[in-house]
């Protein structure tokens, strides 16, 4: 084994050694050839001189081969991966210790590209993470801006109306005094209810419990409980709802939420005498639900802005927490339901998509 490892060229230094001593020989030899010919001696130094120079061209060759090349190749590999180019790595095949320096460089050069990807792969998630934090602590500040808003007028009202019932005798304004204020706590505890759970629905603490039923039938005693019987109605009710049934496997309680936020946006919103239609197309497969209300547009600037929390549009009479198209969009957004809201030539439409099961 110990000779085998004498006899192969693993290394430079054998190669070079071995070139070398066979240059030599090689050399050494032609000399002892030339002083046996017999020729005149001007010739035999030049035969003797071309024979070096042909024996220099063959070391030059090989050492080229064996060495200046595999270091020009190890130098340009070196010098694109401290640029940080791994585009062309360094392919030496000896089975010396430049082919082991090849090989372990091809190797550091995966490496490094390994953790140069998964370091940007970081840097990136990283990036969204803290843009994602600005963003809620900006969310935050604003949503903590608009509650004290909010506050301040029922809290206000509480205050004037408590400090007027002091002072009062008269026992019918004491007794509307205490009405208005019961009124106010109870528009500040809804609007806290509503926060809170909004609020569980973003987290993703409150989970959706899906449910099979019918549809129309549940889309029909909503729509009867907040609309047809309502004795001093001053608007059309319209329907257009399919004859048979639809049945779909969603959250029941969290649609029952959805479909009165939008039913009593369009009641209010609705002009007197106008119309308030209500529809359940099948477009592709898939049934979209309508609900339009003649009256004002929205203005196009805040189409996309109506379903953020508080926001209220100007021409509209809806005097709630401004919260109900939150609460909507987000319902809808958890079970990836196409939803959204367009201006028609005289009204409003909103609309949303809910898939049937067989």
């Amino acid at each position: 084994m110990r000779l085998e490892e004498h006899l192969t060229f693993r290394t430079v230094r054998k190669k070079i050694l071995f070139i070398t001593k066979l240059a030599g020989v090689f050399l050494i030899f032609s000399y002892v050839i030339l002083i046996n010919i017999r020729v005149n001696s001007d010739v035999s130094f030049l035969l003797w001189i071309a024979f070096i120079i042909l024996l220099t061209l063959c070391v030059d060759f090989l050492m080229g081969r064996f060495i200046s090349k595999p270091v020009s190749e190890l130098s340009r590999a070196a010098h694109e991966m401290a640029n940080l180019d791994f585009s062309s790595p360094c392919v030496i095949s000896t089975n010396d210790e430049f082919g082991e320096l090849s090989a372990s460089l091809g190797l550091m050069a995966e490496n490094l590209q390994q953790t140069l990807a998964e370091l940007e792969t970081a840097n990136m998630q990283l990036a969204k993470d803290v843009e994602k934090e600005r963003r809620l602590l900006a969310e935050r500040k604003e949503l903590a801006d608009r509650i004290s808003h909010e506050m301040k007028t029922p809290l206000g009202v509480i205050r004037a109306y408590a400090e007027g019932l002091q002072d009062e005798t008269e026992e019918d304004k004491r007794q509307k005094y205490s009405e208005i204020i019961i009124a106010e706590t109870e528009r500040m505890s809804e609007l806290i209810t509503i926060l809170l759970d909004l609020s569980a629905l973003e987290s993703g603490i409150m989970k959706l419990t899906p449910e099979r039923f019918d549809f129309v039938e549940f889309l029909e005693s909503i729509a009867g409980r907040l609309l047809i019987d309502v004795p001093d109605a001053c608007y059309e009710l319209q329907y257009e709802l399919p004859e048979h049934e639809i049945d779909v496997y969603t959250d029941r309680a969290r649609m029952e939420q959805v479909l009165d936020n939008l039913i009593v946006n369009a009641k209010k919103n609705v002009k007197p005498g106008g119309v308030l239609r209500l529809s359940l197309t099948e477009q592709e497969g898939i049934w979209r639900f309508f609900i339009y209300n003649q009256g004002p547009v929205i203005r196009e600037e805040n189409l996309s802005k109506i379903w953020t929390k508080f926001h209220r549009e100007r021409y509209s009479q809806y005097s709630g927490s401004g919260l109900g198209l939150a609460i909507v969009a987000q319902i809808l957004s958890m079970q990836n339901l196409e939803y959204g809201v367009e201006n028609q030539s005289d009204g409003v439409q909103f609309f949303f998509t809910v898939p049937s099961v067989n």
